[in-house]
């Protein structure tokens, strides 16, 4: 997997991630400590663009669920219980996690695991930088 980081300027800053592979068991961990290294270097808001994704295994979506929760975690303005009933009533989305242009076969896996019920996608760059 080839990932190259990328900070575009919308409201607030945003490292896009131009990922390019498959995210799988062998490779989740490299996306993961990029996103901690980002997250580290003060990067709050992340793109993911998977657009060069051609599949993406459980352990890859295990690894989007903890990038979501380390955005997350430094959010005081986001209660926890105001997150679990904004998941339970399917009006929750992250403010700080969105996705860009799955291939048809990533989009069925974000559907199926029901991830797409809290991380915006997107079709277009520049709408997904507009939503941050």
């Amino acid at each position: 997997m080839d990932i190259v980081v990328s900070q575009e300027q919308a409201r607030v800053p945003v490292a896009v991630f131009h990922i390019r592979g498959e995210i799988d068991i062998r490779t989740s961990e490299q996306l993961e400590a990029q996103a901690r290294e980002a997250f580290e270097d003060g990067m709050r808001n992340l793109l993911l663009d998977l657009s060069g994704v051609p599949f993406i295994s459980s352990a890859g979506l295990r690894t989007l669920h903890h990038i979501f929760a380390l955005l997350r975690a430094d959010s005081p303005g986001e209660s926890e219980a105001a997150t679990y009933k904004g998941l339970r009533d399917g009006t929750f989305k992250s403010p700080h996690l969105k996705l860009l242009n799955p291939q048809p076969a990533v989009l069925e896996a974000l559907r199926t695991a029901g991830y797409d019920m809290y991380l915006e996608i997107h079709r277009r760059l520049q709408d997904a930088l507009a939503s941050f």
